[in-house]
């Protein structure tokens, strides 16, 4: 169900809709074929859902690789005048070449390491008997791209009843432009409608949709509750993935071994 207004005090980038609550009923019927991957895992205790920062891996390290090269470019042109023609280049050229030299690098490791650095699989657990939320989070600055500590995984935990998720629409950086569309969840302080995190859970508006009626129906009912799926789920660390430059390079999902068990187990 769309609600006319936004709910939160501080609405997703590029709000269109609000979904239905954690405990609310689903007003979405989760439909397998259209579903991109079924979930990782599902028994009466828990609930795990792929999830990754990226709808399509592998472009972006392509790009990056194709910025670094462009970055030479205000390198060799300055050496073609000193060296060849054996005198500086123009004021103008000293002003810009640094620019165009700085920018490209800077875009290039920072969707180099966007794409090789996230993991196979950023995936979200769904406990009902704890009723908590485990979520293998993949955090990144883009103002900071050679940090260590900026970047990074770091597994959390949200309580269900805490969760919101919103519809998001905003154009993209396409050639001709065009809309990027998502289903973030706001992690609300106990209580109130004041936003403290937020991330994204699913690409695409009417698949997001499905994953969130999914995780309502779990935690709401049981997996008895879920559609069936006609294919197995994806071995996410053990896939082939030669092809892909990557996804071979991405490192292979491992919580940690105390959230690993507490994710998995009743209370």
């Amino acid at each position: 169900m769309a609600y006319r207004a936004p709910l939160l005090n501080k609405p997703a980038e590029g709000w269109k809709h609000d979904l239905p609550g954690p405990n609310q009923l689903p007003t979405m019927t989760p439909y397998p074929p259209v579903l991109s991957n079924p979930p990782n895992y599902v028994d009466d205790i828990y609930l795990e859902l792929a999830r990754s920062t990226f709808s399509m891996r592998g472009a972006a390290a392509w790009g990056a690789t194709i910025l670094a090269l462009l970055s030479f470019c205000a390198p060799v042109i300055w050496l073609v005048f000193v060296v060849v023609e054996g005198r500086l280049p123009p004021f103008a050229i000293n002003i810009v070449g640094p620019i165009a030299f700085i920018i490209p690098l800077w875009g290039a490791i920072y969707y180099w390491r966007m794409d090789t650095e996230a993991p196979r699989d950023e995936p979200i657990r769904f406990n009902r008997l704890r009723r908590k939320v485990y979520v293998y989070r993949f955090f990144h600055d883009g103002a900071k791209p050679f940090s260590r500590t900026a970047w990074g995984v770091r597994p959390v935990a949200y309580d269900w009843d805490d969760l919101h998720a919103e519809a998001c629409s905003l154009y993209g950086p396409m050639g001709t432009g065009g809309f990027i569309e998502t289903v973030t969840l706001a992690v609300l302080k106990p209580g109130t409608n004041e936003v403290i995190d937020r991330f994204l859970f699913a690409h695409e508006i009417h698949r997001g949709e499905m994953y969130w009626a999914m995780a309502q129906l779990f935690m709401q009912q049981g997996p008895h509750a879920l559609p069936t799926f006609p294919y197995v789920p994806r071995d996410w660390n053990n896939e082939d993935v030669s092809f892909n430059l990557a996804r071979r390079l991405a490192p292979k999902v491992v919580w940690p071994a105390e959230m690993d068990l507490e994710s998995r187990t009743a209370p």
